[in-house]
């Protein structure tokens, strides 16, 4: 097993906590299907995956076990899920979302909304992983002002209400 120790310095402003039935599995996975970056992997005593992180870009998730009744994976509680995790590609890593969409479908990610070209300019699709956590990515393909989104729309898009 390959291991890694995160750059301790590095801590995104804002980052997300995932949890898994079966964690290892779900780290292999992430990084075959959608390409994180394992940056962190702390085993406990049984060598149980205790705690994980992954990089995107300039992003982090956690990734964990369930390890409380409020704290499942969704593929332990019907497949719900209370939020989901957008990555937005750049030229940096690929920038090529029809590319991604096509390595996570081949690794067997489900894709639960096929690539679409979106009112804001971004190309997005949306993919569901083995424990049923679903992931949307999206790559700017025209910048757009609110504006002009707005009028193709029929929205109205506001700083603050």
């Amino acid at each position: 097993m390959r291991r890694a120790v995160a750059d301790s310095a590095y801590h995104p402003s804002l980052s997300s906590a995932l949890y898994y039935r079966d964690p290892k599995a779900a780290l292999l996975w992430l990084e075959e299907a959608f390409g994180f970056e394992p940056v962190m992997v702390i085993l406990d005593a049984d060598d149980r995956l205790a705690h994980a992180e992954m990089r995107f870009g300039d992003g982090l998730i956690m990734i964990g076990t369930e390890w409380a009744e409020n704290y499942k994976s969704p593929s332990s509680v019907g497949g719900k899920n209370t939020q989901t995790v957008h990555v937005q590609l750049t030229a940096a890593h690929g920038g090529d979302v029809d590319a991604h969409c096509e390595r996570a479908r081949k690794a067997g990610a489900k894709i639960v909304m096929g690539l679409e070209d979106q009112f804001y300019g971004d190309r997005t699709y949306r993919a569901m992983d083995p424990e049923g956590h679903v992931w949307t990515f999206g790559q700017t393909i025209e910048v757009m002002k609110p504006e002009d989104w707005d009028k193709t729309a029929g929205f109205k898009t506001l700083t603050r209400l």
